[in-house]
């Protein structure tokens, strides 16, 4: 089995690159969406969130993701705090779903802070995905995000020197989605498979 650390800042298209490896034939583990259901009703954090930020996040019962969202990106001791709840919990969720994974895979964890968690050391291999910063922002905005919004979001994340410095592998995303799609397959055949039977 080879364990990759896929990881990116917001916009740079780590999820895209995540679903071209799935088609590939690689188990993906998406952390985001982990951390979703960590939160939500009957998950192992939901209690312990609501302790720590109050029933003000609370919609119908539910976590509410975006007030939650907007207190942790006003205030870092904020999420600092939500951090230290859902990661462990995610690493845990993670781990059950590589232990259930057979020899000679490739499982890609998607981690968008890898960097702030310290994370890499747990991976056999680690790639980034790059992309210049006014695509970035372009990406997001069309998403609907404004721009005070992603200004906070890149703010929280480490910049892309620091994600360069601990990959293996970057992965540049500036041009169009066939660009991409030939830049993951080639990295899948050269590098990711050969190394699934070292």
């Amino acid at each position: 089995m080879l364990k990759v650390a896929l990881t990116g800042g917001i916009g740079s298209g780590k999820s895209t690159v995540a679903e071209i490896f799935a088609s590939l034939g690689a188990v993906v583990i998406d952390s985001d969406e982990l951390a979703r259901d960590a939160i939500e009703r009957g998950g192992h954090g939901y209690d312990h969130v609501i302790a720590r930020f109050g029933d003000s996040i609370l919609s119908d019962g539910d976590i509410d993701r975006g007030k939650l969202a907007q207190i942790v990106f006003d205030d870092p001791s904020a999420r600092k705090d939500l951090e230290a709840i859902i990661h462990p919990i995610v690493r845990e969720m993670a781990t059950k779903i590589i232990n259930r994974v057979g020899e000679n895979r490739v499982v890609i964890n998607q981690i968008p802070l890898l960097v702030e968690t310290n994370g890499a050391s747990r991976f056999d291999l680690v790639i980034s995905v790059e992309a210049d910063l006014e695509i970035r922002r372009a990406r997001l905005r069309d998403r609907g995000m404004k721009d005070y919004e992603i200004n906070k979001r890149i703010a929280a994340q480490a910049s892309g020197a620091e994600r360069e410095a601990i990959a293996d592998i970057v992965i540049t995303n500036n041009g169009t989605l066939d660009d991409l799609t030939r830049s993951v397959e080639t990295l899948w055949e050269r590098e990711l498979l050969p190394r699934t039977n070292a």
